[in-house]
């Protein structure tokens, strides 16, 4: 608990900014308390275990398919190994690229209508979290109001990690093999991650200091974990969050993560005056990038994920 710090989003004190510094310079990963959405959270709950135990047809529906990036899919890959899991994807209800992409499941009533009031509470949590971690890194307030996140690109992910294969044995013949983990280890390529956990455990973090650590699941608390574009606004400062989730073993487990990425035609390239006086990126577009991550989830590719390594300076 020493190693991942709980942080009162409400009254941070200049003890807890110095913690985010040190956890977001190891790790990447602290615990929020204080942010108000206790009963928010648990409607979540009751609306993601409706989802993920509807019948079949009700998620085939809306099955993602390479030309439609949200919705339900149950074979993602992570570093070309199949992810045991499920999942259901949707962008902001009611915004430009969400009405266009968005894919709700029809035999669910009043699902669509929680998940846009869930939107829209998480992404005022997001900002005000980035705006902390602005603070524990001293940007400065210009450097921070150029550095923003956007409601409009995130994304909300319901995710089910269950014991056994949820993909039926008839159909696996063709698909990459199940990978050691339930999700193998990787970065999140925006800027952040609030993360709801249930009780069950499973999810692990990379630390510079001790390896492979789990992070908690402390009731009441959203996890926060750092993202790509973010590693690179800091100039490798800050660490995007290297994790995973171990197998399942007992009973399956529910995740909820809100990713908050930056503005569509934004270009990612470090902050001047952070971390090293010479960048170590060359700069590219967030389009570019989530796209190439996009692709990376769905099929094979024939190489590891897109990360923001490859557009580092030798």
């Amino acid at each position: 608990m020493d190693l991942v710090p709980t942080i009162d989003i409400g009254r941070p004190s200049e003890a807890d900014l110095r913690a985010v510094d040190h956890a977001c310079s190891d790790h990447g990963f602290f615990l929020l308390r204080g942010h108000g959405l206790d009963d928010l959270i648990r409607r979540n709950w009751d609306e993601t275990r409706r989802f993920f135990s509807a019948p079949l047809e009700v998620k085939e529906d809306i099955r993602r398919t390479e030309d439609q990036p949200l919705g339900w899919f149950d074979r993602e890959l992570t570093k070309r190994d199949r992810d045991c899991k499920e999942v259901f994807d949707y962008m902001q209800p009611g915004g430009a690229i969400g009405e266009l992409r968005n894919r709700w499941p029809g035999a669910l009533p009043g699902f669509k209508e929680f998940q846009t009031e869930f939107f829209e509470a998480f992404s005022v949590l997001a900002e005000r979290t980035l705006h902390l971690v602005h603070s524990a890194l001293g940007s400065g307030k210009e450097a921070a109001q150029a550095h923003p996140g956007s409601a409009m690109t995130s994304t909300v992910r319901l995710n089910y990690y269950p014991v056994e294969d949820p993909v039926p044995a008839e159909e696996r013949e063709t698909l990459p093999a199940l990978g050691e983990t339930a999700l193998g280890h990787h970065t999140d390529p925006g800027v952040l991650t609030l993360l709801l956990q249930d009780d069950t455990g499973g999810l692990q973090a990379h630390s510079r200091e001790r390896g492979w650590v789990d992070i908690p699941a402390v009731e009441g608390t959203i996890v926060v974990n750092l993202a790509d574009s973010l590693q690179v606004w800091t100039n490798d400062r800050y660490r995007a969050s290297v994790h995973r989730v171990v197998p399942m073993t007992k009973k399956g487990r529910y995740s909820i993560p809100y990713f908050y990425n930056p503005p569509l035609e934004s270009t990612i390239q470090p902050i001047p005056g952070i971390g090293d006086a010479s960048p170590h990126y060359r700069p590219f577009t967030w389009r570019e990038f989530i796209q190439a991550r996009v692709d990376d989830n769905f099929v094979d590719l024939g190489s590891e994920d897109t990360q923001a390594s490859h557009f580092r300076i030798a």
